[in-house]
């Protein structure tokens, strides 16, 4: 990612507005590509180790919410987030990469996406953190991560989770911003779909396809 790596604080203009009224937003944001103060973005997030149902999911979700003019907002983890963002770079559309690491290529994981994270740049898309050079991931920062991914967004699906992930913690953070929650049902015997059926029992709406989702967001 040969781009200069730029940074914004909190009281700049461009500074995305749905993230100031987030619990602890970020003060400074470090990005490379496009920044936009406001656009309709949705999070979709799920396992690393996902199923083949759980990528043709993930694809096909991420391709018709960017054709209703959704901007697509992950964590460029491996698994359902590199599908979500692999869509839409296919469709050379705009997708947002929210990392838990710096975003200079010594510090982005996983570095099998150092390419995935340059073809975002290129097709006006934005990679971002409020981490700076030289962060690499903990146990800590990826968490912290994911209240961005929620905030960004106008809502956010669980494509396909364990009962403990960091998917869920993503959706939860939504649900404590008052965002709509999603959820892609699954196999009763899939440990990837214990996460999704969690959160449908805590409230989230359950999504079969992309129509779902647009008439909950009433776009």
């Amino acid at each position: 990612m040969t781009e200069e790596i730029k940074t914004i604080n909190i009281n700049q203009e461009d500074y995305p507005e749905s993230l100031k009224n987030i619990a602890h937003p970020p003060k400074v944001l470090y990005y490379k590509g496009t920044i936009k103060k406001a656009e309709n973005c949705f999070a979709i997030v799920g396992a690393r180790n996902f199923s083949p149902y759980g990528k043709q999911a993930a694809l096909k979700l991420a391709r018709d919410l960017t054709n209703a003019g959704l901007t697509i907002v992950s964590g460029l983890a491996p698994g359902i987030d590199t599908f979500a963002h692999q869509a839409v770079v296919e469709m050379k559309k705009r997708t947002i990469a929210v990392l838990g690491t710096g975003i200079d290529e010594q510090s982005i994981f996983p570095k099998e996406n150092i390419k995935l994270a340059q073809q975002i740049v290129e097709n006006d898309g934005l990679v971002i953190s409020e981490y700076g050079p030289g962060i690499k991931g903990s146990k800590f920062t990826f968490p912290q991560r994911n209240r961005i991914i929620a905030g960004l967004a106008l809502g956010v699906i669980v494509v396909e989770a364990k009962s403990k992930s960091g998917a869920l913690i993503t959706a939860n953070y939504a649900l404590s911003q008052n965002k709509k929650v999603f959820a892609l049902p699954g196999s009763i015997y899939s440990p990837n779909s214990k996460g999704p059926h969690q959160m449908i029992k805590k409230g989230a709406y359950l999504a079969e396809n992309s129509n779902d989702i647009l008439l909950v967001l009433k776009m």
